[in-house]
């Protein structure tokens, strides 16, 4: 009996590390990463061949999801892409000389965390620039949760109409626009003389993990901002009155949720956002009409701070778009 035991044992560990590496196909790839950066950026992957053929979106820092230009494996464990941009720059003689510009990605997997590093020429085409990140599997976004029977804590009052206590620059070295005027908070990154002056982010020193959030915003004639929730999904805040709906557009999520309909005020107005994100989950009523309903939300937007989706994180309000203005902004946490 022992005999049979110990040739079953040999057995076993002879096989072991070929039906391991029968296991490790390339399909453990397929599903959604988020990736972070080793200086702070933001990313997400999804990998798929939905379309009968080996696909995938990126987001890289800032910006929209995107398709990527190309994707192939390089092994059962090493995935490349690549995403190209035009890169405009002026000659001598004042015309200009658009250039193709490649991304390269290459995503090395280790079970359900990768690694990887991007390449990108520099702007003057005499060097490389690489930036390394991580990354981990993201697993499936819940059902919709039934916000009838979520409950709620104690309203908290994040702006207080005085001062910015509370409040500090997402980067502590840009210049801080925002002020408070008349007990409302305005931002106007006004650009002075012939320097670029970099306007930095405001966020809350508080972290939150789901919550409802409302707030009113008076966005002049082609301006820009965003509200993140938890630091990491942006809802957009633009003058886009009068256009059809956008992934874009005053309170979609950006690049990623639609809203169902336009519920926009023309510029100059006050406008009230109210939005729940909860379970991944996000619904926003922008002035009375729910434009986006309980609608799964499947990692960062652009210009995210936090990476990882279960972690708690601050609302950031964006200041180096354009001049805005808010008040009246209350968070009231959701107790489970």
């Amino acid at each position: 009996m022992k005999r049979i035991n110990f040739f079953l044992l040999v057995a076993v560990l002879v096989l072991f590390p070929f039906v391991s590496k029968g296991q490790n196909t390339k399909k453990d790839f397929f599903g959604m990463w988020t990736l972070k950066t080793d200086n702070g950026g933001v990313g997400w992957l999804n990998v798929n061949d939905k379309k009968g053929f080996l696909d995938a979106e990126l987001l890289w820092i800032g910006g929209s999801v995107l398709p990527v230009s190309d994707v192939y494996f390089m092994d059962n464990n090493t995935l490349a892409v690549t995403r190209t941009h035009t890169l405009a720059k002026p000659l001598k003689d004042n015309n200009i000389r658009k250039f193709i510009i490649t991304q390269t990605f290459r995503f090395k997997r280790d079970g359900d965390k990768l690694k990887g590093v991007e390449t990108v020429p520099a702007r003057d085409g005499m060097s490389i620039i690489k930036t390394r990140f991580t990354g981990w599997r993201l697993p499936p976004v819940p059902p919709a949760p039934d916000l009838s029977k979520v409950k709620y804590g104690k309203p908290v009052t994040l702006f207080n109409g005085k001062n910015l206590d509370g409040w500090e620059l997402v980067e502590p070295t840009r210049v801080n626009g925002f002020k408070v005027i008349d007990g409302v908070l305005v931002n106007d990154p006004v650009q002075k003389g012939g320097k670029h002056i970099s306007y930095g982010n405001l966020r809350t020193k508080k972290e939150f993990k789901d919550f409802n959030l409302k707030l009113e915003v008076n966005v002049p004639k082609h301006s820009n901002s965003g509200v993140y929730l938890r630091g990491m999904y942006e809802i957009q805040v633009l003058d886009s009155y009068g256009k059809e709906p956008d992934s874009h557009n005053m309170g979609a999520v950006y690049s990623r949720i639609t809203p169902g309909m336009s519920a926009e005020k023309p510029a100059g107005e006050w406008q009230t956002l109210n939005i729940t994100l909860c379970d991944r989950h996000v619904t926003v009523i922008l002035n009375g009409k729910k434009i986006i309903d309980n609608q799964p939300v499947y990692g960062p937007t652009g210009g995210a701070i936090i990476a990882d989706v279960f972690k708690p994180g601050p609302i950031f309000l964006q200041g180096d778009h354009g001049k805005v203005m808010y008040r009246n902004i209350v968070l009231t946490p959701i107790i489970k």
